[in-house]
């Protein structure tokens, strides 16, 4: 994973910069030496080669002889692979994967909590509610059914109003219930 990252960091440097890409859209057109390369951007022989040799790193451009020159191309296969490979739904949630995603539900509850862990106060934006009602779902078992009462009391611990925390816990997925409100269960949210 480790290797991954460092290609996706090498990928987005070398795309970082105006000229970079500007290259990219001229070579996508044609095969290109340097000389023309600098005309047309009008900037100097040396640093388009500067910006030819990132891209070559990550095998973005090639380059053949062609008499004194060498004539630069795109290599839209590696384009494609990279992009594949490297900005794919199912990789791109790797680069995070050893984070704390649990660090901003720790700072919010630090604002709602005493700390004997009952909520003193309830969030009025919804993001910071959700925590909240995530960190009281945790008070329930999975698999475990319970009664009203059991439940008004879990929530009662914490905070005083059962009803509309109840309320909440239900809307948001955290927890199901029985329609005449005979049972109650956790339910395990997809995130």
């Amino acid at each position: 994973m480790e290797k991954q990252f460092d290609t996706l960091l090498a990928f987005f440097k070398a795309l970082a910069d105006g000229n970079r890409l500007k290259l990219i859209g001229l070579l996508a057109q044609k095969g290109s030496s340097v000389e023309e390369l600098a005309a047309v951007l009008d900037i100097s022989a040396s640093t388009v080669s500067h910006h030819l040799s990132k891209l070559a790193e990550i095998g973005l451009v090639s380059a053949r002889a062609d008499g004194y020159y060498n004539v630069y191309r795109l290599e839209t296969d590696t384009l494609e692979d990279l992009a594949q490979r490297l900005l794919s739904e199912k990789t791109l949630p790797d680069v995070a994967k050893d984070l704390d995603r649990k660090g901003y539900d720790r700072k919010v509850l630090k604002g709602y909590l005493d700390e004997d862990g009952t909520i003193v106060q309830l969030p009025t934006n919804r993001r910071k509610l959700d925590v909240v009602l995530r960190y009281l779902a945790e008070h329930f078992e999975f698999g475990r059914v319970y009664t009203e009462k059991e439940v008004n009391e879990i929530i009662g611990a914490l905070n005083e109003d059962i009803s509309g925390l109840r309320r909440d816990l239900i809307s948001v997925g955290h927890l199901d219930r029985e329609r005449d409100g005979s049972a109650y269960w956790r339910v395990e949210l997809l995130e």
